[in-house]
């Protein structure tokens, strides 16, 4: 794995560096592993809980988010 560089402090490399990362010239390094095996543990949970939960169970879970969702817009 190579080294990446520090990011710098000076305002315009500090911009060049955001435009490197966002045109795909470098990868961006703040990701850890730690980050991306919770991203990969969660693609697996959510599918195997809907599996295993009951059909009645997975329409109250829904239907107590919908409740939530209204009484969090205020209409």
């Amino acid at each position: 794995m190579a080294k990446h560089p520090k990011r710098p402090r000076d305002f315009s490399q500090a911009a060049k560096l955001v435009v490197d990362i966002a045109s795909g010239e470098i990868e961006d390094r703040l990701k850890k592993p730690t980050v991306m095996r919770a991203q990969r543990a969660g693609k697996k949970g959510g599918p195997a809980r809907a599996q295993a939960l009951t059909p009645d169970e997975r329409s109250e879970i829904a239907r107590a988010a919908a409740a939530a969702r209204w009484k969090k817009s205020g209409n």
